[in-house]
């Protein structure tokens, strides 16, 4: 724990957060704050078949696509996304939310979520945002923020990025994987502005097409991983790693540093593997209250 915080002290003024679902489960004794409980609900919904668990053999991602199959096969009008965001109505923070957001408010830290639900934005009594005046769309959300106030780009400061999508826009939620293949097209175009020949020019200027959305974190600061399987099925993220590694290979005096924090022995050699060779050190620690209560007090 010492040597995390230490390895956070140091790097404070270049800092910025991703963080995935575990900061949820931690808290919640409730199984249905696992996305698999929820898919395996609306599973229920459209197919009527009681299933126990995802089974072996299909990501979320597919099992979320082979929902949709069905949905339209049974000429249902349940709209998945909405679905999906009314079972998450009722989750709440704890008291481990307020510790690590008041943590990045003062470390004046981005943080970027995997997750959809509006807990950070109770826990912190946050207010929607956006970077940019024009462009919007509730599909793609990416300029728009939960913070404390404006600010002119995500690498100014404090503000809550919800990369997959978030509850107040429905129809923003990434959970299949044509969902997670459309964010990589969006972000490809802005990341890459047309064509290889042009890989990464302007990155970090305030000129490049991304500038105003979440994905400027990504390139122009440190990342500190934690609450996040970054399990095979997320690749959207994953790939962005991939493109981050990169970039920083192609401009190394740009180079920031990565962490990626989980529990003893959790963390498979293939996914270690992975997270070294794009520039992110795996650190473990011995529990789940090191990771979720006692960095941040």
């Amino acid at each position: 724990i010492k040597q995390v915080k230490q390895i956070i002290r140091k790097n404070i003024d270049d800092i910025s957060f991703v963080v995935g679902n575990g900061i949820n489960r931690y808290g919640l004794q409730d199984e249905n704050s696992s996305w698999d409980q929820l898919l395996l609900e609306l599973w229920r919904k459209v197919v009527g078949e009681y299933k126990n668990n995802v089974p072996i053999g299909i990501s979320l991602t597919e099992f979320y696509d082979i929902l949709e199959l069905n949905n339209t096969n049974n000429g249902s009008t349940i709209n998945l996304q909405k679905e999906f965001c009314d079972l998450m109505g009722n989750w709440n923070f704890e008291h481990h939310h307020v510790l690590f957001l008041d943590f990045a408010k003062h470390a004046h830290a981005p943080i970027l979520t995997t997750n959809f639900d509006n807990i950070f934005q109770k826990a912190g009594q946050l207010e929607l945002y956006r970077t940019s005046r024009k462009g919007f769309t509730d599909f793609y959300p990416w300029d728009s923020y939960y913070g404390l106030s404006k600010l002119e780009y995500p690498t100014s400061g404090f503000g809550v990025w919800h990369i997959n999508g978030m509850q107040r826009y429905f129809r923003s939620i990434r959970l299949g994987l044509t969902h997670y293949m459309g964010s990589v097209e969006r972000a490809r175009s802005m990341i890459h502005k047309g064509n290889e020949e042009r890989l990464f020019t302007g990155k970090n200027v305030h000129n490049w097409k991304g500038a105003k959305t979440w994905l400027h974190v990504v390139f122009n600061k440190s990342i500190f991983i934690f609450g996040l399987g970054l399990d095979e099925n997320e690749v959207f993220l994953r790939w962005l790693l991939i493109e981050r590694a990169k970039y920083f290979r192609k401009f190394p005096e740009r180079k920031k540093q990565g962490w990626y924090i989980a529990k003893k022995d959790s963390t498979s050699h293939g996914k270690k593997l992975f997270l070294e060779q794009v520039g992110i050190d795996v650190i473990e620690l011995p529990t789940y209250d090191d990771i979720y209560k006692h960095l941040w007090d």
